[in-house]
């Protein structure tokens, strides 16, 4: 009688398992990712390692590099250009950064009225924060975390374009970091090797040594 109870238990366990698991998958799936990691791209993450690297910064719409000439700010930088080297600084969880002339030391930001300026101190304000983008089209733009939905962006003479005149699909706010002359990460070859069926070989278990006298 016990085991008859016993496995009447067992089968209505598992009834409840089945019904349960794809309400709880149901459940996974609804859950909106995307607000989670926008929450958290504000956050300041004070525990990991900072990570800075320069790159060029390439404009779609000058055909140069951004430069960050002290206060003054332009798209008209050659390839290798001192003042057209820039360093990216992240450090938050998501993707905000604040991008620095690597010649001045000046900091690219963006003020109220939406214009691009250099600053010495990028701590004055949140207008030199940005968030870094990836587009569909492989180019990356950049939008003020401070001044939500507006953009860096440079007109086809590399003049700066006032984030209230920008939008994401735009040409004009379409970038492409690039490394500076000679400072291209080396990558080595990688080299593979198939082994096919014929080519296997099981290894013999090496011959014990002679007993000792």
């Amino acid at each position: 009688m016990r085991s008859v109870l016993w496995s009447a238990v067992v089968l209505c366990y598992q009834v409840v398992l089945l019904f349960y698991s794809p309400l709880q998958v149901l459940a996974v799936d609804n859950v909106n990712f995307g607000v989670h990691v926008e929450n958290q791209t504000g956050v300041r993450d004070g525990l990991s390692r900072k990570h800075h690297r320069v790159y060029q910064i390439y404009s779609r719409t000058s055909g140069k590099h951004v430069q960050v000439l002290g206060k003054k700010i332009t798209a008209m930088g050659e390839d290798g250009d001192k003042y057209a080297q820039l360093v990216v600084e992240a450090d938050t969880f998501g993707s905000q950064v604040r991008i620095r002339g690597k010649e001045t030391n000046y900091y690219l930001c963006m003020n109220r009225k939406g214009k691009l300026i250099g600053k010495k101190d990028s701590s004055v304000n949140g207008g030199c924060v940005f968030i870094e983008i990836m587009l569909e089209n492989n180019y990356t733009a950049w939008m003020s975390a401070h001044y939500v939905g507006w953009y860096v962006g440079f007109t086809k003479k590399g003049r700066p374009r006032r984030g209230p005149n920008t939008l994401p699909n735009q040409r004009d706010v379409h970038f492409m970091k690039r490394f500076p002359p000679g400072e291209q990460p080396d990558l080595q070859p990688c080299s593979f090797t198939t082994v096919s069926k014929r080519s296997k070989r099981v290894q013999q278990p090496s011959a014990s040594p002679p007993p000792l006298p």
